[in-house]
């Protein structure tokens, strides 16, 4: 009877030499205990998700409900952080908005995760002309700064949530598509993908079975950098009225919405600015620390 033995993976190996205790898991936990500072980001961040998942439990008040004898209040028991030119609580804005712009900032990086995965692989794996084509468009995208090709792009497609979704996806592959090039160009020569190849294991298979799984580290590492960048870059664009509409809520968008009462009543651009510079900076700390751990270039242990 026969029976087929897949060679194993450069993981595997890893696993085998140096033990279980150097896994992810215990990675992950090891950074908890080392940086106190990422394990207190991320569990900031998953704070910040639950209250964006539950916000309407949560709200006091509902997301477009007007209080216009309520209007401009300063911050007080019954408004935690006051309420906008409508009337509406700016805290439950905030929780409302949340939703908007984490739903922005992660799915469009997941996305580029996505597009820079594949075409990071085929660069890496078949080379030739395929390598040449796609790096030259890679340097195009990398030429161009990312908020101007958004705005490029909201500007040519319109003011929508899905154009915004678009938008923000093309902006950021091309640098997940040089890591994951240059991961593939040190595996691809390596002991086990050679036996994949001499037992005729196709090279798609190759590829997202045997040199993928050990491009994950560095990936989990540039999406946490990725989100950031984007929860800013959909701000800017709100900011800028060419990102999210009304009524839908986001952070950006309250910023724009209130910077006519900047010196007036400062609290409600102070708000949702606060609301990002935390995101943002909890979601730059977890990066960091996570990758001091999974990054093999580090020498932080």
């Amino acid at each position: 009877m026969d029976s087929k033995v897949s060679p194993p993976t450069l993981t595997e190996e890893l696993k085998s030499q140096i033990g279980e205790k150097d896994g992810l898991k215990e990675k992950l936990l090891r950074m908890c205990r080392q940086n106190k500072l990422a394990a207190f980001s991320a569990g900031l961040i998953v704070i910040v998700l639950l209250l964006a998942l539950f916000a309407p439990a949560i709200a006091p008040y509902g997301e477009a409900e007007q209080d216009l004898l309520s209007r401009l209040q300063a911050p007080s028991a019954a408004h935690w952080f006051g309420t906008d030119e409508l009337g509406r609580d700016v805290l439950s804005r905030i929780l409302y908005g949340s939703r908007l712009s984490l739903t922005i900032g992660i799915l469009p990086s997941l996305i580029c995760l996505a597009i820079g995965i594949f075409f990071g692989l085929l660069a890496g794996y078949f080379g030739g002309w395929i390598d040449y084509v796609i790096m030259r468009l890679a340097d195009v995208m990398l030429s161009i700064p990312s908020l101007l090709l958004a705005m490029v792009v909201m500007y040519t497609l319109g003011q929508s949530t899905v154009n915004l979704f678009i938008a923000l996806s093309l902006t950021s592959w091309a640098s997940i598509a040089r890591v994951v090039r240059s991961h593939t160009l040190s595996l691809k020569e390596s002991e086990y993908v050679e036996a994949a190849r001499s037992i005729g294991v196709s090279g798609w298979k190759i590829m997202f079975r045997h040199i993928l799984p050990n491009c994950i580290p560095s990936l989990i590492v540039l999406f946490t950098l990725n989100v950031p960048s984007a929860i800013l870059s959909e701000s800017a664009l709100s900011f800028l009225g060419i990102g999210a509409q009304m009524p839908a809520a986001s952070w950006g968008l309250m910023v724009n919405q209130s910077k006519q009462f900047l010196f007036t009543q400062p609290w409600l651009s102070l708000a949702p600015c606060l609301a990002i510079m935390v995101t943002v900076l909890a979601f730059n700390f977890l990066g960091d620390g996570l990758r001091d751990v999974l990054d093999p270039y580090m020498k932080n242990q």
